[in-house]
């Protein structure tokens, strides 16, 4: 596994890279890449939609030309010395930093003077900026900001909520582990739940589109393709990272002193997943037993995840580093399977797109794709299951049911009375889509 750039890149080049490397989390690139995708293919939808003439735009005024104000440098001297403080802070002490770069970001630990600096020239740079844009007299300026033109900021307020959310609904899903380590869970870059992130994103959603005037339906139906596309890459960097959110044991292979994996018998690799069990103080664990098929790779049906970023498993021989684990019967790859389905599922939705002539039609497709895709995959992997008497769900399978059957309802019940408004046809006639 690739847990951050320095492992990466020494993987692809087969030579060593620095230690300040590490800094950088492959997971978290992946998940940043995933907001892009996704942004970019919600600002493609909301500019056709406007063009449709569903959407109508905001007018503001600005003032420009007006001098900095003490307000304006104070907080840019609060933001450089954030930035500062933090990055200073790191210099010097990778080590220590590397492996929990989230705890450290939350931690009081930082560089005062570096800070200080870094305060100090962010002002600066503030009062310089201004300064030259300064105007003898300020001006009003009327701009027009239609909802593609805000896709920075709901990008950036999807992330913020989306990643809450996910923390916090696998607290739930993880809680025992939680209630031990509460702290860690919620500033470790492992351990997310999508469908909380998706749940807790849309209700912040709710009410900023109530804030712009944009109709919330249309903005789900715009942003259903670019989720699922997120969704697939995010799983992507679970897969490099081996963050712990992969299916059940499959003891057809188990790993070898070297960390690599060889084929075993179904005895002989239940004894080795006992063994663990019995060593690490572990419950029992589910698992299976399945070789993969002889025209297919290895990996598809068994991974052990080495070097993850959890530090799952067992020890690693003559491995001297943060991430020298590796588990000793492999897994099913869950996340290799999402990121396929959901990627796939992404291109068919966007190929379809101009074909749903109701409102919500798209919205209720994704809820019923993304719930099925989940609730199958869920089947093999290992999470929390609640005591209902006879039924003993997951968290994500509950959630999955729930979104299908939304998803369901909305395609058969929901009729949008008015979606060409007579304010939205004078809108588009008026205003020109940018």
């Amino acid at each position: 596994m690739y847990p951050d750039f320095q492992y990466l890149l020494q993987g692809l080049t087969g030579h060593e890279m620095p230690e300040w490397l590490s800094l950088f989390k492959t997971f978290g690139f992946l998940v940043a890449l995933s907001f892009f995708g996704a942004g970019w293919a919600t600002a493609q939808e909301l500019r056709r939609k406007a063009k449709q003439g569903l959407l109508v735009p905001e007018y503001e005024t600005m003032e420009v030309g007006k001098p900095a104000t003490i307000y304006g440098k104070t907080m840019y001297a609060i933001v450089g010395f954030i930035i500062g403080y933090k990055a200073g802070g790191v210099y010097g002490h990778f080590a220590e930093v590397s492996p929990n770069p989230m705890g450290y970001l939350f931690s009081l630990d930082g560089n005062l003077i570096i800070g200080l600096l870094g305060g100090a020239i962010s002002a600066y740079i503030h009062y310089y900026e201004k300064k030259k844009e300064q105007l003898p007299e300020p001006q009003f300026q009327k701009i027009t900001i239609w909802p593609h033109d805000r896709i920075t900021e709901i990008a950036l307020y999807a992330a913020v909520s989306g990643l809450a959310g996910a923390k916090i609904f696998n607290a739930f899903e993880t809680w025992d582990d939680f209630i031990q380590h509460p702290i860690h869970s919620l500033t470790s870059s492992d351990g997310l739940t999508f469908l909380g992130g998706l749940i807790v994103a849309t209700l912040f959603f709710y009410f900023y589109t109530r804030r712009h005037n944009i109709p919330f339906r249309h903005m789900c139906d715009a942003a259903a393709p670019g989720i699922m596309l997120a969704y697939g890459l995010g799983r992507l960097g679970c897969q490099f990272s081996g963050d712990g959110d992969w299916g059940i044991y499959n003891t057809a292979y188990i790993t070898t002193p070297d960390g690599t994996l060889r084929s075993s018998t179904q005895a002989e690799g239940l004894s080795v997943l006992h063994a663990y069990e019995q060593s690490y103080r572990l419950p029992p664990q589910p698992s299976a037993w399945y070789h993969t098929p002889s025209w297919l790779p290895r990996w598809l049906s068994g991974m052990n995840y080495p070097h993850n970023v959890g530090h799952d498993g067992v020890p690693i021989a003559g491995c001297h580093g943060n991430y020298c684990s590796v588990l000793p019967v492999s897994v099913f790859p869950t996340p290799i399977y999402e990121a396929i389905v959901c990627v796939i599922l992404f291109f068919v939705l966007w190929a379809v797109r101009k074909r749903f002539t109701r409102t919500l039609q798209m919205f209720g497709t994704y809820l019923i794709l993304v719930g099925v895709e989940r609730f199958f995959v869920e089947l093999i992997r290992v999470n929390y299951k609640y005591d209902w008497g006879f039924v003993h769900p997951t968290q994500a399978e509950i959630l999955s049911v729930a979104l299908v059957l939304i998803g369901t309802s909305i395609l058969l019940f929901y009729r949008d009375k008015d979606p060409f408004s007579a304010v939205h046809a004078k809108a588009a006639k008026d205003a020109v889509v940018s």
